[in-house]
């Protein structure tokens, strides 16, 4: 997957009602390893939530790390954003 810059990231409080824009630079974080240890599970779910919310990179950013990931792997990070969303 291809390194992004992220040089500063102020998330706030999150919740339910964080904004597209937050969810891709969560996405950002674990995919980078920014901050916080290389997660390819926590990757895609939060591009998934950001991707559910129109952001159309994070839908990009998704599909490009899902080919890197196990079916396995996918279906952790969808029941995980399932589990966020309070829907699991």
């Amino acid at each position: 997957m291809a390194r992004y810059d992220m040089s500063s990231l102020d998330c706030g409080a999150l919740g339910a009602a964080a904004s597209g824009a937050v969810l891709l630079q969560l996405g950002m974080m674990h995919a980078i390893g920014r901050a916080v240890p290389v997660n390819r599970v926590e990757a895609h779910k939060w591009f998934n939530l950001a991707a559910r919310e129109g952001v159309a990179e994070a839908a990009r950013l998704r599909k490009e790390l899902a080919l890197e990931m196990t079916a396995e792997e996918i279906a952790e990070a969808q029941r995980a954003a399932r589990r966020w969303l309070g829907l699991n």
